[in-house]
Order: structure tokens, then sequence, then C-alpha cells
């Protein structure tokens, strides 16, 4: 079981719009960078992914999961992206802010802190259950 991050500027797709999503979840397409095309390639149903606001706040703000693997997406012309399907799990107590993570020592060699460009990312499991202890959310 792998763990991922999500990227998403909230004035585009915000965590009450993934909330409101329901159990069916949503799409997360519009990824156009060949790394993060691999990580969603990799993505299997049932795995966890953090929710990140970038730009506006930028802070850990819930839990998705994985609920479609991947496939074609739509909005590509080039026919060379695709897409997973998610759905809201749960919201962060508190919100995990990337100066958080960026102060807590553990948490030096995350890709949020290395790559924060990256719009979606493999979390460690240690990273994992760290950030959500963090979000007061427990391992």
């Amino acid at each position: 079981m792998a763990f991922w991050l999500f990227k998403s500027e909230p004035a585009t797709w915000s965590w009450d719009q993934m909330v409101a999503a329901g159990k069916d979840g949503t799409f997360w397409n519009g990824v156009r960078n060949h790394l993060a095309k691999k990580q969603l390639m990799a993505m299997q149903v049932g795995e966890k992914g953090f929710f990140y606001h970038s730009n506006e706040g930028k802070a850990v703000v819930g839990v998705v999961e994985v609920i479609r693997p991947y496939y074609p997406d739509h909005t590509d012309e080039t026919g060379r992206f695709g897409m997973v399907d998610v759905r809201a799990v749960e919201p962060m107590k508190v919100p995990v802010t990337l100066d958080a993570i960026k102060a807590e020592a553990a948490l030096k060699d995350m890709v949020l802190v290395n790559n924060s460009r990256l719009s979606v990312q493999p979390v460690s499991e240690s990273e994992w259950a760290l950030v959500r202890a963090m979000g007061g959310l427990g391992a």
C-alpha cells in the first residue's frame, strides 16, 4: 500500500469541493508532468493520499482515497496523460502547513519539501504517519 499527496489550488478545486463530491468522488485531471503521470499510473484503488492546498494556505487539509485507477484524461488533447478518481475520506483536525512540515526534521526528505512544484507526489509510510499525527488524526 502506497501513500500520496495531491496538490490543488483552492481557487481551482478546494477541499470543500472534494467533500461535496461525496462518496462517488471525482476525477483528478489536468496533470501535465511526466513524473506526476508516473505517480498516477502507480496508484492502486484503496490507496490514500493527502489533499494539499497549494498557493493559498499551503497546508495538508484532508485525506483522500483512490477509487479508480489510471485512465485517459479527457481534457488532454495530446492523449499522453491520464488521471485517477479520488474521494474525500476525512479532514485534518488541524491543517498541517508547509512551514510546519519544513520545521519537522523527520520530514526533511519529504518530496513536498524538496520538490514542492510536483502536483502528485509519493509519501513514505513514516511521513504519512507523522503528518497525520501533526494533523490530529493519529497514525
